[in-house]
């Protein structure tokens, strides 16, 4: 891509191989390199951090005086409804068309975004499922984690257990210090193989809702910034949500949305659709 800083525009397309596609639903994850440049980068890098850390839901409470979650991160939803910039991140058909292609779907909403800052010290990010919370009926779901900066191991880049997305671990345990526990264990009991490696500058990764993750803490003096992008297929449809998690989703994310209906709320549009 020869994208400049004067002509940024993340409806650039890029393919991604019948390899990487093969790779992705074997292991449940997949790293790709040069998807942002460094001008993207710093453009929306720049605007989102200044989002985040405009509306730090932690800026008046230390480190030391949150649980195991708030040590992990910042963490602000809601982005591409608040930021201008953002929002073009979020919605850019660049990525959307990345994850289509990686599910093999014929379109991608979005679920919702995120920002993920670990601060300078901040801690580790438990093993967890994503899924666990959505009310959603299948499996179709997709999360872009896209470092905002290189991410060297000791500043706290995802570590994923391969194929765990096809095993039955975890999938009723919240996020925090039980989670981290148990599925540790139920990892080393069925072989989990984890991947855990560095993110070169504009490198983002693509993972199932129900691949396993973690992070490490963050020993460097700079923060971790990550934005995430949780796209599902265009066609997905809303799960009676029976725990107080998913409930507590469904009115986020997807309101006025009934159970076995399309997930088509204002907040969910389509980012990327063959058929448009």
């Amino acid at each position: 891509m020869n994208t400049t800083a004067d002509q940024l525009s993340l409806d650039t397309l890029i393919d991604v191989t019948p390899e990487q596609i093969r790779q992705f639903r074997e292991d449940g994850f997949i790293k790709l390199k040069h998807i942002l440049t460094p001008d993207e980068l710093r453009h929306y890098g720049d605007a989102i951090t200044d989002h985040v850390m405009a509306n730090n839901p932690h800026k008046d409470r230390p480190l030391e005086e949150r649980d195991t979650y708030g040590k992990a991160f910042i963490q602000l939803g809601r982005i591409w409804e608040n930021s201008a910039v953002g929002r073009e991140l979020t919605l850019s058909k660049r990525l959307g068309k990345i994850a289509t292609d990686l599910m093999g779907t014929r379109g991608v909403r979005l679920y919702h975004d995120q920002a993920l800052y670990k601060e300078p010290a901040g801690g580790f990010t438990p093993w967890h499922v994503d899924q666990q919370y959505w009310p959603l009926a299948t499996s179709q779901t997709v999360t872009a984690w896209i470092p905002l900066q290189a991410t060297p191991i000791d500043m706290g880049p995802l570590e994923f257990g391969k194929g765990s997305h096809l095993k039955n671990i975890g999938r009723d345990l919240e996020i925090g210090e039980d989670s981290e526990r148990r599925i540790r264990d139920a990892i080393k009991e069925h072989g989990v193989v984890s991947s855990f490696e560095p993110y070169d500058l504009g490198e983002v990764s693509f993972h199932y809702g129900w691949t396993l993750h973690r992070a490490g803490g963050n020993t460097t003096d700079q923060p971790r910034k990550v934005h995430t992008i949780i796209y599902m297929d265009r066609d997905m449809t809303l799960l009676d949500p029976k725990t107080e998690n998913r409930k507590r989703d469904a009115a986020s994310w997807c309101p006025g949305v009934q159970p076995g209906e399309i997930v088509d709320s204002p907040l969910n549009p389509v980012i990327f659709d063959y058929d448009a």
